[in-house]
């Protein structure tokens, strides 16, 4: 695991201040005690989103709590697997409102490198997790720098929608507004549950059904800044096969 690889040079800064900092140092020194005794830490490349998303390129961003904690599945990107892996459950209903608000077809794999390309931040507010073990890197560092990514794009980052699935993303939404508005940038805010089967289909705001795909395409649009959704279907793909 490379604990920071190469990142966009616009977000060089960022990340030099949180490495300088206590809790960069702190950090650093919890993951390679970790290692050191041995743990599975995923993924390779925690500063991957960075590398494929620079930030004078971000319209959206998604936020994600941390990786998965299962072999092969995490890729940097938050929400999202390599190619052929099997689609973890909070990504299988992902596809879903996809398919039922934009009219999509299921794509062929569950990596969205499609969307960080484009300009949608698929950020984790925790970057490492180990093997096994939901939310072990929580607490630990990560948030000090995610949370000065997250209040860069706000105060940078203009059209810009931000997607808040869940309560642990939604609590962002005061620093983002707060940036935003201090900076003068314009915001779309969008909040549902998370995508996970325990609360996609629940109160107040089900995941399934809250149109957020929709809005945001329609709200980028008309602000010039549209972004393609599509990602490559089954059907547009030779010789690869989700595993379902």
């Amino acid at each position: 695991m490379t604990v920071f690889g190469p990142v966009a040079a616009g977000w060089q800064p960022v990340v030099d201040a949180f490495v300088q900092s206590s809790e960069g140092r702190r950090l650093q020194d919890f993951l390679a005690a970790r290692q050191a005794a041995g743990a599975v830490i995923y993924p390779p490349e925690p500063l991957r989103a960075l590398r494929l998303t620079p930030p004078e390129r971000v319209r959206a961003v998604i936020l994600g709590q941390d990786p998965y904690h299962g072999p092969g599945q995490a890729e940097g990107l938050a929400f999202s697997v390599a190619p052929g892996v099997r689609l973890p459950p909070s990504l299988r209903n992902i596809f879903k409102e996809l398919q039922r608000d934009m009219g999509l077809p299921m794509p062929a794999s569950g990596s969205l490198a499609d969307w960080a390309e484009q300009g949608v931040l698929l950020l984790n507010t925790s970057l490492t997790v180990e093997e096994g073990q939901a939310a072990s890197h929580a607490k630990k560092g990560w948030e000090a720098l995610t949370d000065a990514l997250i209040a860069r794009v706000a105060a940078t980052a203009s059209p810009c929608v931000y997607l808040l699935w869940g309560a642990h993303a939604q609590a962002k939404a005061p620093l983002i507004e707060r940036e935003a508005r201090a900076a003068g940038r314009e915001a779309l805010v969008l909040m549902a549950n998370h995508p996970s089967p325990l609360s996609a289909l629940r109160p107040p705001v089900p995941f399934i059904g809250c149109g957020h795909f929709g809005q945001a395409s329609r709200w980028l649009a008309e602000r010039g800044q549209a972004i393609n959704l599509r990602l490559s279907a089954a059907a547009d793909v030779q010789s690869q096969k989700v595993l379902l």
